[in-house]
Parts: structure tokens; sequence; C-alpha cells
């Protein structure tokens, strides 16, 4: 029992670890978003100098935020690939109990039957 705790444990901290990272890339989204509403919306206002500069530093944070997203997307499929590998483990060890009870009945219903007749 207290290993299938644990499993449950496991698998709902993994799943609690993927809600994280998709609020993360979810927020990181928007606001990338919302500096390509700003650098569209201030791009006819700003000449010069100083409207380079800053269309620089929007396209520099818009790569950085980038790779941001690309390693949190990376993280959210090596959780979900984590869980998938735990359910198939699980699965694997229910069965192999099963076949396990299954064969000690077996021997033990031929056990018994022989003394049965004796």
């Amino acid at each position: 029992m207290a290993g299938t705790s644990g499993q449950q444990s496991l698998a709902s901290a993994t799943q609690n670890g993927v809600t994280a990272l998709e609020m993360a890339f979810s927020g990181v989204q928007n606001s990338r978003q919302d500096v390509e509403n700003m650098k569209h919306n201030l791009s006819s206002g700003y000449a010069g100098s100083d409207g380079g500069a800053f269309q620089k530093l929007l396209d520099r944070w818009d790569g950085q935020a980038e790779i941001i997203s690309k390693n949190l997307r990376d993280m959210i499929g090596t959780l979900e690939e984590t869980m998938r590998a735990q359910g198939i483990q699980q699965s694997t060890a229910n069965e192999s109990i099963q076949q396990a009870h299954s064969r000690a009945e077996e021997i033990f219903n031929a056990l018994a039957g022989s003394t049965a007749g004796s």
C-alpha cells in the first residue's frame, strides 16, 4: 500500500509540475504578445536612433523570451514523458502481481485438490 501511495504522490507532484510549467509558459507567451503589440503601437511614434535602440531592445528581449519558452516546452515534454513511463511501469508491475497471484492460486488449488483426494 505504501508503494501505491508513493506512486500516486509522485504522479501528483509530476502533474503539478507540468501544470506550473504550462502556466509559466502561458505567462511568457502573454508577455511576448503584449510586447509585440507595444512594439507595433510605438513603431510609428519612435523615429531616429532612440527608436532604433528601443526596437533592438524589444527584439533582444523577445529572443530571450523565446529561449525561455523553448526550455519550458522541453521541461513540460520531459515531465509528460516521465508520467507516461511511470504509468507503463505501474501497469507492468500490476500485471506481474496479477500473474503471480494467479499462479499462486493455481498451485494452491492443485495442492488442495491432491490432498483432498487422499
